[in-house]
Order: C-alpha cells, then sequence, then structure tokens
C-alpha cells in the first residue's frame, strides 16, 4: 500500500463514520496519524470525497482551537482549519433540526466574506490580509462533535476530521468593518433570554488575525481563499450545546445580528 493509498484510507474511514453518525473516537491501530501534517493530508482527501455527494462544494472555511485553554486540552500548539459546505450554509434567520447532527455545538463569530482571491505561497498577518476581505457579518458556526470525549482528544484525528465543521448562519455582510477596531468591538449573545458578552478580539486578539493565520495555512498546503469563500474566525464566546426549543440572537456592534432557533 502507499502512502497515498493509506491516507486515502482513512479519509474512507471517517467518511463512512459520517455516514454512519458513528460517535466520534480517535484514530487509532493502522489508522493512527504520526503528524498534523499528515492530519491535514487526510482532511483533504476526505474533503474530495464530500465533495462529490450531497455535502455540495466547499465555500468558505473554519478555524478552530482559537483559544489557548482549548489547545492545552486538545494539546497542540496552533489553531486548526476546516472546510465548509455550501449545504451547510444557512442564512438569518435560520430554524436547525437537532436531529440532523450526532450532538450539535454553537459558536459565536465574525465571518469573513473574500473579495479577492489570496495568493499562495505567502505568510500573511492582519495588516496584510485585510484589503483581501470585501464584507464581514455577525454568524454562528455549528459544531458537529460526534459526541466527542473531550477528555481524551487527539489533536491529528481532529484536524482530519474536518475540524468539527458543521456550518454556518450567516447576517447580512456588511463593509462597515473597515471603520472598527475588531480587536475590542462590542458583542453579545443572547440565548434563550439571557445576555452575554464579549469583545470581537476574544478570537486571537483580532479575528483578522485567525483570518490572515488560515490564509497562511491553507497556502502552505498549496491551498488558498478564493473570492465569495466565507471564513468564520473562531469564537468569542464558549461554545454551548443546542436544546430543542433554543432561540438564539449574536449581535456585533455596528454589523447588525444574526438570529437563528433550534427545533
Amino acid at each position: 500500500m502507499t502512502d497515498q493509498q493509506r491516507i486515502d484510507r482513512i479519509a474512507r474511514h471517517l467518511h463512512d463514520a459520517h455516514a454512519r453518525r458513528a460517535r466520534y473516537e480517535n484514530l487509532s491501530g493502522d489508522n493512527a496519524l504520526t503528524s498534523i501534517e499528515e492530519a491535514y493530508r487526510v482532511q483533504i482527501a476526505l474533503n474530495k470525497l464530500w465533495e462529490g455527494g450531497p455535502k455540495g462544494a466547499i465555500v468558505g472555511y473554519k478555524i478552530a482551537l482559537t483559544s489557548q485553554a482549548i489547545r492545552d486540552l486538545v494539546g497542540v500548539d496552533d489553531p486548526c482549519g476546516g472546510a465548509i459546505f455550501a449545504s451547510a450554509v444557512h442564512q438569518s434567520p435560520a430554524t436547525l433540526q437537532l436531529s440532523d447532527y450526532v450532538r450539535l455545538g454553537l459558536e459565536f463569530e465574525l465571518a469573513f466574506r473574500m473579495g479577492k482571491d489570496v495568493p499562495a505561497g505567502a505568510e500573511y498577518d492582519a495588516e496584510s490580509i485585510a484589503p483581501f476581505v470585501d464584507a464581514a457579518m455577525p454568524a454562528f458556526e455549528m459544531i458537529e462533535d460526534r459526541d466527542a470525549d473531550y477528555s481524551s482528544l487527539d489533536a491529528a484525528t481532529l484536524v482530519a476530521d474536518n475540524a468539527w465543521s458543521g456550518g454556518m448562519v450567516l447576517g447580512t455582510p456588511s463593509t462597515a468593518w473597515r471603520g472598527l477596531d475588531l480587536a475590542t468591538t462590542p458583542v453579545s449573545l443572547s440565548l434563550n433570554g439571557e445576555t452575554e458578552v464579549a469583545v470581537t478580539g476574544a478570537a486571537m486578539g483580532n479575528p483578522l488575525t485567525s483570518l490572515a493565520y488560515l490564509a497562511t495555512l491553507l497556502a502552505a498546503q498549496g491551498r488558498s481563499l478564493k473570492a465569495g469563500d466565507v471564513v468564520m474566525s473562531g469564537s468569542t464566546l464558549a461554545t454551548r450545546f443546542a436544546k430543542a426549543g433554543d432561540h438564539a440572537i449574536y449581535s456585533v456592534e455596528g454589523l447588525g445580528s444574526v438570529e437563528m432557533r433550534v427545533a
């Protein structure tokens, strides 16, 4: 078996586990991964399998593990990325069906829509990535962790499993982000009538820093962000596991709100 055949076999294993709605398990035995780099090769192969099915095309990406506390829990030094597919994109106000997920987590983020292709082969920071952004909008990210046991997570498996990407609910795109200090812009979450506040900078100090990290990561893998791609930049508040009847409104000062319900 060649190295690529092994990568493809592991990707098929994960593809079939999702199709069966199996509980998340760390890859082990012959499927155990040796590095994060290898995990991304599996993720790319898994995404290619999904692109050929009902998930549709890749229309964006997410960045995960933006919190140092979460990275410490998982045992990695850096955030990670995953793809988002067309079938998992919803517009606000949206109603999600809890039964569509093994276990649905919700995160509360700023999403960026790219206005231009981002050249591969370069490193980016918050300042150099900003000219490639067209619009920003408040958004919910859906996390599909398949009922994972957080006490024994394997970082490479999480990366290979597309960073638990479950989709997104998007608010109205706005160009007003250019006039905001994204390190300090206030945000608020109303969940079932209870309110919590934070700032956009809770995602890596500035969500543009998250975006730059993802652009650099993709470039190193021979991939790149394209015009029209939407990128989730990391949650400003702790993940909440959804329950039937939940009603959430997430607001970013100066950029509006996004709303969803869970049925």
